[in-house]
């Protein structure tokens, strides 16, 4: 049963404005990455369902967190079909984030009050993501969807949408600034948050400084 309410992920969402994607299939690096993260401010993270046994990972990775991170709100991505979304639930899943919208998806989310966040495209998707339940919808792929614009755009005739980006965001003040401006709740940050040499380096530092970074960078625009 998932720890943390669909209510708890919406207003962490909103408070912290960032959500680090990532997975690797190697558990270990992934307990230090969500650790680095932790230490730098983040209170979300989606793991990415990719590669085989990614569930055995999550699920690994999430007991330790509930001990070690404990108010690290741990979610999954990447995920298009109800029977999976069904199986990180029952795994600890938090909150489910797809590329796409799925109404299977929504319904085994809705029954268990899990925070759901599809994949969209266009007002159309964002509007039906809002009838199946979706809080926060995902703007997917965000720099080739729109970017920036599509959101200010959006958000002129649905300004009531809370909106989050993956894809073109990075960790610095210029890109954020240009997210933030149009109106996103919150963004999702990947590669550019967990560079490949950072990773093969084991330099976890790198990371906490950049979630500290970026996350202060999130707090200015909104004083």
């Amino acid at each position: 049963m998932a720890r943390f309410s669909r209510i708890d992920v919406a207003l962490t969402m909103k408070e912290t404005g960032m959500v680090p994607v990532f997975y690797h299939a190697d558990a270990e690096v992934c307990k230090n990455v969500v650790k680095a993260c932790y230490d730098g401010g983040v209170r979300l993270f989606e793991f990415t369902n990719r590669g085989d046994f990614a569930i055995e990972v999550f699920t690994e990775v999430t007991k330790w967190a509930a001990k070690e991170c404990p108010e690290m709100i741990m979610g999954v991505g990447s995920i298009i079909d109800e029977a999976t979304a069904a199986l990180y639930i029952a795994n600890g899943a938090n909150f489910i984030v797809s590329p796409l919208i799925d109404e299977g998806t929504a319904k085994v989310c809705n029954k268990r009050k899990i925070a759901w966040s599809p994949g969209c495209g266009s007002v159309t998707e964002i509007g039906r993501a809002h009838e199946l339940g979706a809080e926060v919808v995902k703007i997917f792929p965000g720099s080739q969807v729109g970017g920036p614009g599509f959101v200010k755009a959006v958000k002129g005739p649905m300004p009531w949408a809370s909106i989050m980006p993956t894809g073109g965001v990075s960790p610095d003040e210029a890109n954020l600034k240009l997210w933030f401006d149009a109106g996103v709740t919150c963004v999702g940050m990947g590669s550019q948050l967990f560079p490949k040499d950072v990773l093969t380096e084991k330099n976890y530092g790198y990371i906490t400084e950049k979630c500290a970074y970026a996350l202060n960078v999130i707090k200015s625009f909104r004083k």
